[in-house]
């Protein structure tokens, strides 16, 4: 949630929010495949008997699906293509999506799910005063590049740079955010273009 958070509070507070490097978080509304895998993850909760409005006993199997299908989303389809040939892999790769999840609370993941419903900075990207350095990575299935969302919402900003990092068989999609080395260099273009507004700034 980071990067909505990021957009948001550009446009809330204008003259307190000075630069934003929002990551793997687009500036538009919730829409498409992105809407649509979220829609079937809540229904497979909230249509599960176990879960009990919320007051379940066990894990219900409706979260274990729905998260199922949340890893599937975001890992990279190159990595995935790569790290599953088989149908031994492929249980691997489920069995311990599953022991990760043990833990979980699928009520925090309607909490996330549906708290972005109203989600939609778009009309008021141009109003944005704060430097912006936006990331996103090529394998990314939840932000998918084909829609070039950000080479044509970036030219509302008047700050506005961004990038789309290739992904590859050593990427997770819009999971590599998780892996900062991987964008490490990023940072560091930002922190560049912050350092160099700033040091412009003093001179006046």
């Amino acid at each position: 949630m980071g990067g909505m958070n990021a957009w948001q509070w550009a446009e809330a507070y204008p003259g307190q929010v000075a630069n934003i490097m929002p990551v793997v978080s687009l500036p538009v509304r919730i829409s498409g495949r992105n809407l649509l895998w979220r829609r079937l993850a809540i229904d497979d909760i909230r249509n599960d008997p176990d879960w009990q409005r919320g007051d379940y006993s066990k894990p219900p199997l409706g979260f274990t699906e729905a998260y199922m299908l949340l890893r599937m989303m975001i890992d990279g389809v190159p990595h995935l293509q790569t790290a599953i040939t088989d149908t031994k892999s492929a249980q691997d790769y489920m069995a311990a999506v599953a022991k990760q999840n043990a833990g979980a609370d699928p009520n925090d993941l309607l909490y996330s799910l549906e708290a972005s419903q109203d989600y939609d900075p778009e009309p008021g990207l141009s109003q944005i005063r704060a430097k912006v350095y936006a990331l996103n990575f090529s394998d990314d299935e939840f932000n998918p590049d084909v829609l070039q969302v950000l080479q044509t919402r970036m030219k509302l900003v008047s700050n506005g740079h961004y990038v789309v990092q290739q992904g590859s068989s050593q990427s997770y999609g819009h999971l590599t955010m998780a892996h900062p080395a991987l964008w490490a260099d990023r940072v560091r273009e930002f922190m560049r273009l912050v350092e160099k507004d700033d040091a412009s700034q003093s001179t006046h």
